[in-house]
């Protein structure tokens, strides 16, 4: 991601915070909560990483609906960019709540508000991570997505949405997903075929003599973000943060109509 060089030169400290497995709805009403704080400045620039249960997400594309195959999973429509997109158990999620910095100068009047180069900029720090891992990836021209060096197999995708400026939504890189989940629809509009996993492209942590897991790339994934994103990532515990109380109240507040399942 380009930023100003007056920008970069000072690094934003941040926080992120790893939930487990969470139910995409009550993932989602957190999302929301937390960008409303982010915007009056209750809260620095927030990550939280994830898994999911078992769930499709339908962005904002026309007749994204029509890529869902077969609905034994839960469905949500929700205000991110992009089409229809799995989520489950073995996929490392990141929703970035972050406030992006305008441009310093007239050269540079868009600064980190430049949509197109924070997409960008999370698909870099993913190749980042994925080459740290011994696997290559890259873009490929005309979708939003991290792909094997070939661009025949995708590894993972990104959809989101900005409120105030601030992010909200972002990336799913498939880690040692169940690749056969996939066949419940046509992912971003594609094949099921052509999405892969770290873990079936043989990604492995220098050194690391345990298999390949979402909680192991915690660290290294919000190094690559970090640096990508001119930020300083602290990981903190789920109970050392606010959250915990937080999400109580969410899950025992009415369910309104934007956080339930369609269909």
């Amino acid at each position: 991601m380009r930023v100003p060089q007056s920008v970069s030169a000072q690094p934003l400290l941040g926080r992120a915070i790893y939930l487990g497995h969470i139910d995409y709805a009550l993932a989602w009403r957190l999302q929301l909560e937390l960008v409303e704080r982010r915007v009056r400045g209750e809260i620095p620039d927030t990550v939280l990483l994830c898994q999911h249960l078992d769930v499709i997400t339908v962005g904002r594309r026309q007749r994204a609906q029509a890529n869902i195959l077969d609905a034994r999973f839960p469905v949500f429509e929700v205000e991110r960019g992009g089409d229809a997109t799995y989520h489950g158990p073995g996929q490392l999620v990141g929703y970035p709540i972050l406030l992006l910095r305008p441009g310093t100068s007239d050269e540079d009047r868009w600064g980190e508000r430049d949509l197109h180069a924070y997409l960008r900029g999370l698909e870099e720090a993913l190749c980042l991570l994925c080459a740290q891992l011994g696997v290559s990836a890259t873009r490929k021209e005309g979708y939003t997505g991290v792909w094997t060096a070939d661009q025949a197999r995708k590894l993972a995708s990104l959809g989101i949405a900005v409120r105030r400026w601030v992010t909200f939504h972002g990336f799913a890189l498939n880690v040692p997903t169940e690749l056969s989940r996939f066949h419940t629809l046509n992912p971003c509009g594609l094949a099921a075929q052509v999405m892969t996993s770290l873990a079936a492209e043989g990604g492995q942590l220098p050194g690391a003599p345990e298999p390949l897991s979402v909680e192991s790339l915690l660290q290294p994934l919000l190094q690559h973000l970090g640096s990508v994103l001119s930020r300083q990532f602290a990981l903190i515990s789920l109970q050392d943060s606010e959250l915990p109380e937080l999400l109580q109240k969410l899950r025992s507040a009415p369910q309104s109509g934007d956080s339930a399942p369609i269909g």
